[in-house]
């Protein structure tokens, strides 16, 4: 036997392992502390002996105790995102499988699959034929593929609000942009950018000569999942000749339910939409995605060629990916998509969004009853905003409080200067349980 090839009984001893080491963890979830702040002290030196399998996931085991449970039910701070085992399997495959799917002519029946996740979603926003996209590490990556594509002129300025995530303004910056050129939009009463504000300063940018190119509307923002008015967006856009970009990282996904669309009405004018499967479609982190309206806009600002590429072909309906975005060699990433999606079927994701928008729902309605809680809301989407009437110091010792018990994991952020905790509805894992029980402990505390 070769020393890094392992024997047909080897592998199979060797996935039966690691499978009864990820059953043990997933089944372990529910009781687990949301958070372990302790410090992980183990041997980890690399050394040219050969250790045994069991030895090393006892290390894993012991390094992935210490930290945020992302995994579990009671992470509700950040943007949650599940790790759906059954896209971890997928992981799995495409890794064995090693395909290189940058390239069609590479691997073409799996780029046909990731082209079929592309195109279901394209369809799921309302975008027209000729649309389309590519999977990426996350919607910061997204972001900066589409910033670089809408650009036309090396310089010019793009408009967001003080809750577009940051993401959009570290793209302008990585694209070469100066500070100054992301220009920071008034929000209206419920945190959501003002179309007027931002006609305003379009023009008043145009009359000193600079050149606009790009306005980003988010569907659901970090802080508080509010909902810009993406068809107002989208008709100034129009109007002005500018790109419209949506952020749809958190809150994308809610477009496969009934009110999701229905808040999100305007979306499919987009030009480009980001989206993090990793959080609403509830799959392991490092799958994010771009939609364009018109996927020419990406060949234009990424198709290169090179004489080592003239062996390859063309396959007929399929991209290369390598023409979409920046990433030569990147992993095959459809086949974590796909096949959850294939193998519980679209609605039973439909059916965790719904239950997701309503535990939120229900968490506000019983917050809301607390005397002394001051609460941004209704939510728009699956996070709820509250703070201690008392001011910030009793908000900021509520939180430390809530912390310090470990059971759930919230996380903060300051409105208009002012601080508040956020309460994240997104994992698949998160129950009525585990939403009312923080909701209970908060209750205790204050």
């Amino acid at each position: 036997m070769l020393p890094l090839e392992p024997s047909d009984a080897e592998l199979r001893e060797l996935g039966t392992t690691a499978l009864e080491f990820v059953a043990s963890f997933v089944a372990g979830l529910p009781g687990k502390p949301a958070h372990d702040p302790g410090v992980f002290a183990a041997d980890l030196s690399i050394t040219d002996d050969a250790r045994p399998v069991g030895e090393l996931l006892d290390t894993v085991r012991a390094a992935a105790a210490l930290g945020v449970e992302t995994a579990g039910p009671r992470y509700l701070g950040y943007i949650p995102a599940g790790g759906l085992i059954t896209s971890a399997i997928a992981g799995l495959l495409t890794s064995a499988l090693n395909r290189f799917g940058t390239v069609a002519d590479m691997a073409p029946g799996l780029v046909a699959i990731e082209e079929s996740v592309l195109r279901w979603l394209c369809r799921e926003f309302g975008l027209p034929p000729g649309s389309g996209g590519v999977l990426t590490t996350g919607a910061s990556l997204a972001t900066l593929t589409a910033v670089v594509a809408a650009r036309r002129t090396p310089d010019g300025t793009l408009y967001v609000s003080e809750h577009t995530h940051v993401c959009v303004a570290k793209a302008a910056a990585i694209a070469g942009l100066p500070p100054e050129s992301v220009r920071i939009v008034p929000v209206d009463d419920d945190l959501r950018m003002d179309p007027l504000a931002a006609a305003r300063m379009i023009d008043q940018d145009r009359r000193r000569g600079l050149v606009p190119f790009l306005i980003a509307g988010t569907a659901g923002t970090t802080d508080t999942g509010a909902v810009d008015p993406l068809a107002e967006l989208a008709g100034l856009a129009r109007r002005e000749d500018l790109w419209f970009h949506v952020d749809g990282a958190y809150g994308g996904a809610f477009q496969l339910t009934g009110r999701g669309r229905a808040r999100f009405a305007g979306i499919e004018q987009a030009d480009s939409i980001t989206l993090d499967p990793h959080k609403g479609l509830f799959l392991p982190y490092g799958i994010g995605a771009l939609l364009v309206r018109d996927t020419a806009t990406l060949d234009r600002a990424y198709h290169r060629q090179a004489a080592y590429y003239q062996d390859l072909g063309r396959r007929e309906g399929l991209p290369d990916y390598a023409h979409r975005g920046l990433e030569l060699t990147r992993d095959h990433r459809g086949l974590r998509v796909w096949l959850p999606l294939r193998l519980h079927g679209v609605q039973a994701f439909r059916e965790a969004l719904d239950e997701k928008l309503d535990l939120a729902a229900q968490a506000y309605e019983q917050l809301l009853r607390f005397p002394g809680l001051e609460l941004l809301g209704p939510p728009q989407l699956s996070t709820v905003v509250f703070r201690l009437r008392a001011g910030d110091g009793p908000t900021e010792r509520l939180f430390d409080e809530i912390r310090a018990r470990r059971r759930y994991f919230l996380t903060s952020t300051r409105i208009r200067g002012r601080f508040f905790i956020r309460l994240c509805v997104l994992s698949h894992r998160t129950h009525a349980e585990h939403v009312l029980g923080a909701v209970e402990e908060i209750r205790s505390l204050i």
